[in-house]
């Protein structure tokens, strides 16, 4: 029987009881489901290596790989499998608070990472509820933010990336012009209000100014580092997270020497699957 652990006050729980190298059954697919939604983000602590073809069926009852956005030169995996295979974390654009791809109008739903291999220590990942971050800002400011729109980059994290680490686009950047969301969103299930904006894709605030957009957006950038809208995990082979990716964003702490070797799948939602989601305006 699949039991929940909360780890702290805003989101994050250890998940016991469930072998994920295993067919998922009806009910723990309903059971993990159901968990993702309260804690947002889920530690299955030292499970056995997945095949790659484990970890896609691990996937599928949630979604559709992701074709990841970025490459590294030279790299033979497969379109849907991000290795995160670091030796020098120094510069690593993952060492900011952010939420994955959102450059898409319709971002990941969320992510499922294993870890292969893990430096003898450093190396954590912090994970924050934007729904936390929202219902900690003032009313005032709450109500400023609703309805505010900004634009989501995928040309301007590419850049990033290929000037600090070599990464090549594994998408066509012309066919992803960028997009505009709402800095205020409610999740598609829960209906519950999040901020939507992050430091990896996001580019400005239409309507403001430039120096407007950045102080407000540098603002919020620093408020989401709040640790009591966190939770941090300290890996272990084997462990794998599942995240929601509508409602958290993740920091990958650049403190570690050695080798760390993660494996990645981030999730699309079936079309139909979930209603979009709406500015909260």
């Amino acid at each position: 029987m699949i039991e929940f652990k909360p780890l702290a006050g805003a989101l994050g729980a250890d998940v016991h009881g469930i072998d994920l190298t295993q067919p998922l059954s009806s009910a723990s697919i309903e059971a993990i489901h159901a968990g993702l939604l309260e804690h947002l983000v889920l530690f299955f602590r030292e499970q056995k290596l997945m095949t790659l073809e484990q970890h896609r069926a691990l996937i599928e009852p949630f979604g559709v790989p992701e074709p990841t956005p970025f490459r590294r030169p030279g790299a033979d995996a497969p379109d849907d499998l991000l290795i995160l295979d670091q030796y020098d974390p120094t510069g690593s654009e993952g060492a900011h608070f952010h939420a994955d791809n959102t450059f898409r109008p319709d971002p990941p739903m969320g992510a499922i990472l294993q870890a292969h291999l893990m430096p003898e220590r450093g190396g954590d990942t912090c994970f924050a509820s934007m729904y936390a971050a929202y219902e900690a800002l003032s009313p005032r400011m709450q109500t400023y933010l609703d309805g505010l729109e900004a634009y989501h980059s995928y040309a301007q994290m590419m850049e990033r990336l290929s000037r600090k680490s070599g990464m090549k686009p594994g998408l066509n950047l012309t066919d992803w012009p960028p997009y505009k969301h709402p800095v205020v969103k409610r999740h598609a299930e829960t209906g519950r209000k999040l901020l939507f904006v992050n430091y990896n894709w996001t580019s400005h605030i239409d309507g403001l100014s430039a120096e407007e957009s950045t102080t407000i957006l540098k603002f919020l950038y620093e408020h989401i580092k709040s640790p009591e809208f966190q939770v941090r995990l300290r890996w272990n082979t084997g462990d794998v997270v599942f995240w929601d990716n509508r409602a958290v964003q993740h920091h990958a702490v650049a403190d570690y020497k050695g080798r760390r070797l993660i494996h990645r799948i981030s999730i699309l939602a079936r079309p139909g699957a979930e209603k979009k989601l709406e500015s909260v305006a």
